[in-house]
């Protein structure tokens, strides 16, 4: 069965996140999904918020810009909420958005070589490696984590290009795909990503997160059809982000979501 969630957007308060995160809790989905924008939500104190609220829910971080942080401390977080409330991580780590990058001066001019060189490094110190690198941008001299976390979360790798794609397989444990990724366009994606892992010699199958718009008030039959054509296509979790100038308030729709379309879908 698929992993059903949605996602809170940081264009709402961060003092909005806490009924949303029980109302997804109470209504049996499976995840809730954050984002750190740059200038509104940090996405390591939300997610360390939604997990003291909740008691089961699987907390995402779509995602964490890598030249906005240096890798040990974003390791030194994961690692403590991980260790806090095992099994319920699930961070994802990207380019971020290019220009406010450039507005905080932590542009870099090759976004690929930064995220390869923090992905490897931040799986590395999640495992418990003590980890020497010196890399174009990544530098560590034998640093290790005091407490690596006995259950470790997934490094998940925000994707749209084929090359990014091909880095999430070789480099991560999964892949985020922004809702522009179609369900058509999906079995392409992961597939670039499986060659990815492949090629680098790595077992196993990726995680694979699909965040889908819903516009305004659909109906759950129609919308248990679109998660389930994503999932047919390689999807491991849908998050759902509802847009549009006549949806409903996040909390109902959280509820809605968990209450009726879950259940169209099991």
């Amino acid at each position: 069965m698929v992993n059903l969630g949605v996602i809170f957007p940081p264009d709402l308060a961060p003092e909005q996140l806490r009924p949303v995160a029980l109302a997804a809790e109470q209504s049996g989905l499976a995840e809730l999904w954050l984002w750190e924008d740059c200038f509104a939500e940090s996405g390591i104190a939300t997610a360390a918020a939604v997990l003291a609220w909740t008691e089961r829910l699987r907390v995402g971080i779509g995602l964490l810009p890598v030249p906005l942080r240096n890798v040990a401390l974003t390791a030194m977080e994961l690692a403590t909420l991980a260790r806090l409330f095992p099994d319920r991580l699930v961070p994802g780590v990207g380019h971020g958005v290019l220009d406010w990058m450039d507005q905080v001066g932590a542009r870099v001019p090759s976004p690929m070589t930064l995220l390869t060189e923090y992905a490897t490094a931040l799986r590395k110190l999640l495992h418990g490696q003590t980890v020497s690198t010196s890399g174009r941008y990544v530098t560590l001299d034998a640093v290790g984590l005091a407490w690596p976390p006995q259950a470790v979360p997934p490094v998940l790798v925000g994707a749209i290009g084929p090359r990014t794609l091909t880095l999430a397989g070789a480099v991560g444990d999964g892949v985020i795909l922004t809702g522009e990724t179609t369900a058509e366009q999906l079995p392409e994606a992961v597939g670039q990503v499986r060659a990815g892992r492949s090629a680098a010699g790595r077992d196993g199958s990726p995680e694979v997160i699909v965040f889908v718009p819903v516009t305004d008030r659909p109906a759950a039959r129609d919308l248990a059809g679109q998660v389930s054509r994503f999932v047919e296509a390689g999807a491991t979790t849908v998050a759902l982000h509802s847009v549009g100038e006549n949806a409903p308030p996040l909390v109902e729709f959280a509820r809605f979501a968990g209450h009726e379309v879950q259940p169209l879908l099991t």
